[in-house]
């Protein structure tokens, strides 16, 4: 049996990465992201490794080629095409995978599949919405999207942020917002961030 939930949800998280990074004007990709020590293109090359590493753990084999927390600059040419052949790839893993598999290697560990594949999509939504702020684009994260994210959020979040840095600290969203706004200040993002305010 195919998890479809969680291959829907990593499909939708790829497609928003994707549509956002093919929107980036050429002026941008040295603007400033809610990842304050990244620029748009660090941003890309990072959600890139991290998205390869989701697909090459199942595998065995595509291992990226840098850490994606030190993320070398390797998009040449067309960083959009070389981005969705990194995602068309990590789909067709998630897709071959049961959805009832119990143990699915994640560079997180190994993880239930609906866990997995959430994993990944969080990696490649939150990514979408910095690059997408950073670059002045009317693409907010989907509250449906976030709202699927969160299951694998409060499981894997604190303890990343606590062992490893990944995440800054949470912050307090006002209560009046929605799904999205909750996670990534959960995820130690500002909502409401602008490149002019940063």
């Amino acid at each position: 049996m195919v998890g479809t939930e969680g291959v829907e949800l990593l499909s939708r998280a790829h497609t928003y990465l994707s549509e956002v990074v093919a929107a980036v004007p050429e002026q941008a990709w040295g603007a400033r992201t809610p990842c304050s020590e990244w620029t748009v293109r660090q941003v890309v090359n990072h959600a890139r490794l991290d998205q390869q590493a989701y697909g090459a753990v199942v595998t065995g084999h595509g291992l990226p080629e840098s850490d994606p927390f030190q993320p070398a600059d390797a998009l040449h040419g067309d960083a959009s095409a070389e981005l969705d052949a990194v995602l068309a790839g990590v789909r067709d893993v998630y897709d071959g995978l049961a959805g009832d598999d119990a143990q699915v290697p994640t560079p997180l560990g190994p993880l239930p599949f609906p866990l997995a594949a959430a994993a990944a999509a969080m990696d490649a939504a939150v990514h979408a919405w910095d690059v997408a702020v950073a670059t002045d684009q009317d693409a907010p994260l989907a509250e449906d999207v976030a709202e699927g994210i969160w299951p694998v959020a409060t499981a894997l979040v604190d303890r990343l942020r606590d062992a490893n840095g990944v995440f800054a600290p949470a912050r307090e969203p006002a209560a009046d917002e929605g799904r999205a706004a909750a996670l990534l200040a959960f995820l130690g993002r500002d909502p409401h961030w602008t490149p002019a305010a940063s």
